[in-house]
């Protein structure tokens, strides 16, 4: 084994157990908050089983994303194929059942990620240009296909197409009912991590299951493997990546479809999983933050997780009482006094000074109000999108030609 295989493992292991630790870090604070708010609702089974439906669409279009920025392609038209996977999904299910109605979601999502690969990689149109039109494309088509087609349905109409069936549920009797018992003690941390794993394994999608076991896929085969090892260079340096005889363009347009294909699966999770049907409008702009996610993760498969559990976790708080998502508050605000002093040991004093102050300003509205309105816990997942980007700003590094035109024969 070579000298830089072992490097680069070496690498990926530290990555992995840094997001470990830090998730570890994470649940001990939420459970610390959480006994001295009395706010059960914070770690409970039924919040972390929505946190999971919710994550689920924004984690499969932010894997969307990682493929696709991983060969060197800015697909911001992630939501317009989440848009029509959902479309997809209910079509094909209405007719053939679930399972058959998930691979047509994946097909619709494909079919836009084509399009971005075509305009994109073979006529170098601007990537964000193409996304844009890809999103307003796929807004478009699925109005319009579901006005001409699901009207005549039953259960149809011009906006919507309902009574879908859902892909099988999953529990796991002996596991669940220990779980249960476990986080309903209440103790610090072992409890918590009980009702995790009770929402686990208690009436949990098989897609659900099927979409993270995506994330370790996408990880092993985009670094783990050969394949893998092209791709990605396709995103750092195509021009050297041709002289060793790579297809760049080959590359490029398997990442995009893929990308394209995974989107439409986070939008057929909205359609048969997240509801009983499809709507229009339904993405709710989840694209946009499977792509924050993917950017908060740093183009790595275990942070884009963390990211989309993070705003999953979120989105779920504001379906319970406004008390969870005040509580939240005290969280945040340790964590940024915590990431604060962090910064200020490193001797990054005015990234400290701004971390301290925000820091404080959010402690102050904890202490200084008993609850929050409940228009700005529909805000969350939005605002938390926007915070943890501001503060992840500085560690980001992004594939070296992620979004530059391509041409072959460029490498001279």
């Amino acid at each position: 084994m070579s000298t830089a295989t072992v490097q680069k493992r070496s690498i990926v292991e530290r990555v992995s157990k840094s997001w470990l630790y830090i998730g570890l870090i994470g649940i001990g604070l939420v459970s610390f908050v959480r006994i001295i708010t009395d706010t059960n609702d914070l770690t409970g089974a039924g919040t972390i089983r929505a946190a999971i439906i919710a994550t689920c669409p924004i984690l499969a279009a932010a894997l969307g994303g990682l493929w696709a920025e991983r060969a060197g392609v800015v697909n911001i038209g992630l939501e317009g194929q989440m848009i029509l996977g959902t479309w997809g999904a209910a079509f094909f299910t209405y007719h053939y059942g679930p399972w058959v109605g998930i691979l047509g979601a994946a097909l619709l999502g494909l079919i836009g990620g084509l399009l971005h690969a075509i305009a994109t990689i073979s006529f170098g149109v601007d990537h964000i240009v193409s996304g844009v039109a890809i999103n307003l494309i796929g807004a478009g088509a699925a109005t319009y296909l579901a006005e001409a087609i699901f009207s005549d349905y039953e259960g149809g109409g011009p906006r919507q197409l309902n009574g879908l069936d859902a892909p099988a549920q999953i529990t796991i009797p002996g596991v669940s009912d220990l779980a249960k018992d476990i986080a309903d003690k209440h103790w610090f941390f072992v409890s918590d991590v009980a009702a995790f794993i009770q929402a686990m394994t208690t009436n949990i999608s098989t897609l659900s299951l099927l979409i993270f076991a995506l994330v370790v896929v996408s990880a092993v085969v985009l670094w783990r493997t050969s394949f893998g090892l092209r791709l990605r260079s396709c995103g750092e340096n195509p021009q050297a990546a041709e002289t060793l005889g790579v297809n760049v363009y080959r590359y490029k347009y398997i990442a995009v479809l893929i990308s394209g294909a995974l989107a439409g699966i986070g939008g057929g999770f909205l359609a048969l999983v997240a509801s009983s049907g499809f709507s229009t409008g339904q993405t709710g702009g989840r694209g946009y933050i499977g792509l924050a996610a993917m950017i908060f993760g740093n183009w790595r498969p275990g942070g884009l997780l963390a990211g989309a559990l993070t705003f999953g976790y979120t989105d779920s708080l504001r379906l319970r009482d406004t008390q969870s998502v005040h509580s939240l508050l005290l969280v945040v605000a340790i964590g940024l006094l915590a990431f604060a002093a962090w910064r200020a040991y490193r001797r990054q004093v005015r990234g400290a000074v701004t971390l301290a102050v925000v820091g404080v300003a959010v402690m102050a509205w904890f202490l200084l109000t008993d609850t929050v309105p409940r228009e700005f816990t529909v805000m969350t997942p939005y605002v938390t999108t926007l915070f943890v980007l501001a503060l992840g700003a500085q560690r980001l590094r992004m594939p070296a030609a992620d979004g530059a035109q391509y041409r072959r024969g460029s490498a001279g």
